[in-house]
């Protein structure tokens, strides 16, 4: 698949994706993407954030992929059932810990847990050994239970504009990788 042949949605996680981030970039970059806009980014509230998701999913004119950081995944994990249109394939960077209260801020915890079901579409994650927000350990679990492909990024941090991810080359060619694979 060609990103043109997609929908590619960007789904963010708390507090928004700046302007230095990864995912504003590719999104800036990339014709037929767009962003996933929630109403109150520091304040997430699950069922708002799952309800955009599936709207935006079934707004698409054509097979949506997504491309979820942090909170998006859960966000995007949740609104699956509400989907309505064909998902290509998923690509997940840096899965919170959604159900361990040890993690900051606490209200993430309100997105958990994540359902360990199968996922319908193909999928990719990529995980940090140093992620503040969740350990390696739970991505390697919560990706296996999807049936999804996990890469390890090392000590990555949140894999974000903060820990040094701003063009993130890298992920710019496992991401086209992983949408040639894709069946549009």
């Amino acid at each position: 698949m060609k990103a043109s042949e997609a929908d590619i949605l960007i789904i963010p996680g708390y507090t928004n994706s700046g302007p230095d981030h990864w995912q504003s970039r590719w999104e800036a970059r990339l014709s037929s993407a767009r962003r996933v806009e929630q109403a109150e980014w520091s304040k997430p509230v699950r069922e708002d954030w799952v309800a955009r998701v599936a709207e935006e999913v079934n707004a698409a004119a054509r097979p949506v992929v997504l491309v979820a950081h942090s909170l998006g995944i859960p966000s995007a994990i949740h609104a699956i059932p509400l989907f309505e249109k064909k998902i290509a394939g998923a690509f997940f960077v840096a899965p919170p810990e959604v159900d361990n209260p040890a993690i900051r801020p606490r209200h993430l915890m309100s997105f958990g847990p994540y359902p360990r079901d199968p996922l319908p579409f193909p999928t990719l994650t990529i995980a940090s050994r140093n992620d503040p927000f969740g350990s390696f350990e739970h991505a390697d679990d919560i990706a296996n239970a999807w049936g999804s492909l996990l890469i390890d990024a090392g000590e990555a941090g949140h894999i974000n504009a903060e820990a040094g991810f701003s063009p993130w080359p890298e992920g710019t060619m496992v991401f086209a990788q992983f949408l040639a694979r894709l069946q549009p």
